[in-house]
């Protein structure tokens, strides 16, 4: 029991260090938080980490500020291989259709992690993109929205892809949400991974 509490709280420190870390720019400790091959998938990014940093670096440059905050960790571990599941939300302030907004999406971190030569790292991480709220900073302002554009997203993620739409991301329209064929697959491809199967790829 002590042995399985330990590997769950490395495994944690390295969810804590990824967002503390990216969202503080500090990108040389934010790669050792990755293996070599890691990927991450987004709302506006899907690729290996080294072009994520580089992604996140340009929208730095220009202003763009997408910032994390944590909550609890439910995390299975198998051997050298885990699932960590974290409560996490996603928030960006931009200006949309003239009006300065915060959006807020509440979701979870699935992380598909390994341990090699004594250290965890991460091989892949989705997120679970569950509801989201878009906020004007000034309560008195009219808001007015596109519902075309607003209707082509999921449910958990439609008003943070609205903004990043609006900012000129590409934004993928079938992440996981917290019902639907999409999360029920990346389930899968977990259990899959903690039985010591090769990581499935990625529909």
């Amino acid at each position: 029991m002590a042995e399985a509490l330990t590997e769950q709280l490395r495994i944690r420190q390295v969810v804590e260090n990824w967002v503390v870390w990216r969202d503080a720019g500090n990108w040389d400790r934010f790669r050792s938080v990755w293996h070599p091959e890691g990927m991450m998938r987004a709302t506006w990014f899907q690729g290996h980490f080294e072009d994520f940093i580089k992604a996140s670096i340009d929208g730095w440059n220009q202003g763009v500020r997408i910032l994390h905050f944590l909550g609890g960790s439910a995390i299975d571990v198998a051997g050298n291989r885990a699932i960590a599941q974290t409560k996490m939300t996603i928030s960006q302030r931009a200006g949309i259709e003239g009006v300065l907004c915060d959006v807020v999406c509440t979701g979870r971190f699935y992380d598909f992690f390994e341990k090699r030569s004594g250290a965890w790292g991460i091989v892949l991480r989705q997120p679970i993109y569950e509801k989201d709220r878009i906020d004007p900073l000034d309560p008195g302002a009219a808001l007015k929205l596109d519902p075309e554009l607003l209707a082509r997203f999921p449910e958990g993620y439609r008003h943070l892809a609205y903004l990043q739409v609006r900012l000129g991301y590409a934004v993928k329209r079938n992440l996981p949400g917290l019902k639907g064929p999409e999360v029920e697959r990346l389930y899968a491809r977990g259990t899959e991974w903690l039985a010591g199967k090769p990581l499935a790829r990625d529909t």
